[in-house]
């Protein structure tokens, strides 16, 4: 039976709605909880625009990539992000850091839906 939690960004901050979203990903507020499954729950985040995030978050955290290449690391920061590919991508980033680093963390961002 697949559970589907709608979360609504409107007005709440931007780290809490992505913790919330990366907690019903890992099934942590299910009663059969196990590690090694993926849950059965679906997360729909809808009004990702209107999240709050102050001008100091916007502009001084940074999100960095590298290439491989020399002189391949870049940085950005969520202004950047949002500019270019919208609160989509930002929540994608944000949700994926706070999963578990295993197998699993692709099937789960499987199961997670971002609306403007």
């Amino acid at each position: 039976m697949t559970t589907t939690h709608t979360i609504d960004a409107s007005g709440q901050t931007f780290g809490r709605v992505a913790s919330a979203a990366a907690k019903f990903l890992m099934g942590k507020t299910t009663p059969d909880y196990v590690a090694n499954k993926v849950a059965d729950v679906r997360v729909n985040i809808i009004n990702a625009k209107l999240t709050k995030m102050s001008d100091a978050r916007m502009d001084n955290t940074l999100h960095e990539r590298y290439s491989g290449f020399p002189g391949g690391f870049k940085t950005a920061t969520n202004r950047e992000i949002i500019t270019k590919k919208g609160w989509k991508a930002l929540y994608e980033l944000a949700v994926y850091g706070m999963l578990p680093p295993n197998k699993l963390r692709p099937l789960m961002m499987k199961h997670l839906t971002i609306t403007d």
